[in-house]
């Protein structure tokens, strides 16, 4: 096998990968709480897409190797235009928890948190969620019950966090 092909294998494979955090993290209940991930995936995202569409129409020789190479960055392109490039880069900061408001008694990663987001010039953005935690970098967030004060297997904490505060290593 050639340099190229696996120079376009390894591409290739990235940017599924960037591609997949991207769509997880903007269009369904995952996010990722690792600032550093979430910037790599939303930037990287907007760079990786023309840069794998030029490789693929490059190195790829036949007309079917083109249209299956160059298929999912032109819908990564045109995903990115529709979205627009400033809102992306708005959205790419991650949410730090502020303040823990209810724990879960039965299951010690779920929590009802308010959270905050730095949008830059724009200021913040708040959020009251559910958050299950996958890992310290992944989470799984839903909307709070109206009724989690009645609810026996919430307990109230209060906690202060402000991880907007903390520095990150």
């Amino acid at each position: 096998m050639t340099i190229t092909k696996y120079i376009s294998r390894i591409l290739n494979g990235f940017f599924v990968l960037i591609l997949l955090l991207f769509v997880l993290d903007m269009l369904t209940s995952f996010e990722i709480k690792s600032q550093t991930i979430k910037s790599f995936a939303y930037f990287g995202i907007m760079a990786l897409s023309p840069f794998t569409l030029l490789w693929n129409l490059w190195a790829f020789k036949t007309r079917k190797g083109i249209i299956i190479g160059s298929t999912l960055p032109i819908l990564a392109l045109i995903g990115i235009l529709i979205i627009g490039p400033i809102h992306i880069g708005y959205s790419s900061s991650a949410w730090k928890t502020k303040k823990v408001l209810y724990q879960n008694a039965h299951l010690g990663f779920k929590k009802v948190e308010l959270q905050m987001q730095d949008v830059g010039a724009l200021g913040y953005n708040k959020r009251t969620v559910e958050v299950t935690y996958l890992t310290h970098m992944f989470m799984i967030i839903n909307p709070v019950e109206k009724d989690i004060d009645n609810r026996v297997e919430w307990v109230k904490v209060d906690k202060e966090v402000n991880e907007l505060e903390l520095k990150s290593p």
